[in-house]
């Protein structure tokens, strides 16, 4: 069975681990981690969980292959972005809890920053906005609130990085601090010019240099495992989420693009070598880093659509497993006129507003629980449309088709809500595991188990294509009552 390759996706939620050959799958393994709420709009991560579930997925996966680590040929990583860990560079352990890219504790941070006049150099130089979704204010949050820890940062002694980081460090038990460009341009920190760490805002933001891992491609030997249940295997590909999903979807070309529908939803588009700057709230991120270029993706980051499936079975208790989601929204035939904003920590992409909260509108005495579930499902879509419609502005070309994945993909109600919405063709893949399968593409080039980018494009197909309602009408005048909704939900405060 030699060969194989591990695709370990660290998620928002939880960890899942495949066991690859190919494109067939001979092992998998999943598990959640806790998710902490320590007051309203923050959210915080153990590092220390992520990385006990994350071990006792891969010892489960491999089990469930019935393989071992002598039979796996790389390890391809792939993580939710712009979560950020500090730790001690001498112990390993976490300094504070993980700040989690949902959080917006920083939203005072990046007034401050905007108001020093910083906001549109640093938009300049990293194609993101100045807001509390981004690493860099993160990091400087934990610098000026966790007693000594500024001081131990400029002493040299202190470690940042996101989950890739961690994950890296962790199975080289300290011997790797290193990241790829998909991720270290999340950070708030990059300069995408220049193709690395820029010292001008690392300097602005009071962030010592030295924390910052070392950047190389996102294909090729990261570190070598010296942890069971992998010891010996090297990690070869690293990619953030959803850059790893694009390029599992086979979204090699620019103008392709793709929409994944998990805690939150992301619509990247392939931009190829060009840094496209956007005008219409979007961000522009390295892609990846393989055969000697960087390619870039427009992306629009919708910060609650999955999420808004878990308010109603954890917070509210009307369905006991998202799988229930569906059926329950398809048993009636429309919202009855409602809309369900779930701005629960603000809104992202185009709207940037940190102050925004969730709001359901539009309820009456007939309004039941199918309808709030397929309202919460209608607003994956009308979110989704918010960001194509400024992507295609920026972009300058229409959209042709949106290859689609993650936990909410498998909903055809949502499929064809959304072809509805954006008057295209949406595909859903054979294989839906487009994250996973990116980070072992991604591996698997550096190891040589795939020639090239197209021999994986070659092997991608649809399992299902979505065509839209040709009559936009009723699509249209249901988009208006959301933007109207939308508007009501934003501005909020947060009470101290």
């Amino acid at each position: 069975m030699p060969g194989l390759v591990m695709a370990i996706d660290a998620g928002t939620t939880g960890i899942t681990v495949l066991v690859l050959d190919g494109t067939e799958v001979r092992g998998r393994a999943y598990s959640e981690f806790p998710q902490h709420y320590p007051k309203p709009g923050l959210v915080e991560h153990d590092p220390e969980e992520i990385w006990a579930a994350t071990t006792n997925v891969m010892g489960a996966a491999l089990g469930d292959a019935g393989a071992t680590a002598s039979d796996l040929a790389a390890i391809g990583i792939t993580n939710q972005r712009e979560t950020t860990v500090l730790w001690d560079k001498a112990t390993g352990r976490p300094l504070a809890p993980a700040i989690v890219w949902q959080d917006r504790r920083t939203a005072a941070i990046c007034e401050r920053i905007k108001a020093e006049g910083l906001g549109d150099e640093i938009a300049s130089r990293t194609g993101l906005l100045v807001d509390p979704y981004f690493s860099g204010t993160k990091i400087v949050w934990l610098l000026e609130n966790v007693d000594g820890l500024r001081a131990r940062a400029e002493a040299g002694d202190i470690a940042f990085g996101t989950i890739d980081t961690w994950l890296a460090y962790k199975l080289s038990d300290g011997d790797a601090h290193v990241t790829e460009p998909s991720n270290a341009s999340r950070t708030l920190l990059y300069s995408l010019e220049e193709a690395g760490w820029d010292e001008w805002i690392a300097e602005r933001l009071g962030i010592p240099t030295s924390v910052l891992p070392e950047i190389r491609p996102t294909s090729g030997e990261f570190a070598r495992a010296t942890v069971d249940p992998v010891a010996g295997v090297p990690v070869a590909g690293i990619a953030g989420d959803q850059q790893a999903a694009l390029f599992g979807q086979a979204c090699f070309e620019p103008g392709m693009s793709k929409n994944t529908y998990g805690t939150g939803s992301f619509v990247l588009m392939n931009l190829g070598d060009r840094i496209a700057r956007s005008e219409h709230g979007l961000l522009t991120s390295a892609a990846w880093d393989l055969d000697g270029r960087i390619d870039y993706a427009l992306e629009g980051s919708i910060f609650a659509t999955g999420a808004a499936i878990q308010w109603l079975r954890d917070g509210l208790g009307i369905i006991s497993a998202a799988s229930e989601t569906e059926s329950l929204a398809s048993s009636v035939d429309d919202t009855g006129g409602t809309y369900l904003v779930p701005a629960f920590t603000g809104l992202g992409a185009p709207h940037w507003d940190p102050y925004a909260r969730g709001a359901y509108l539009g309820i009456t005495r007939g309004t039941t629980k199918a309808h709030l579930a397929r309202a919460a499902v209608e607003a994956m879509a009308y979110q989704t449309r918010d960001v194509v419609e400024a992507m295609t502005r920026d972009a300058g070309t229409p959209l042709a088709e949106l290859r689609v994945d993650g936990g909410a993909s498998v909903m055809d109600l949502l499929c064809r809500f959304q072809a509805d919405q954006l008057g295209v063709v949406v595909r859903r893949p054979a294989n839906r595991e487009t994250t996973a399968m990116g980070a072992a593409f991604l591996a698997d080039l550096a190891v040589g188990t795939w020639a090239s980018r197209d021999e994986i494009g070659e092997r991608w197909e649809a399992e299902v294509e979505f065509e839209p309602n040709p009559d936009r009408s009723r699509a249209d005048e249901l988009y208006d009552g959301w933007k109207r909704a939308l508007e009501r939900a934003k501005g909020y405060e947060l009470a101290d």
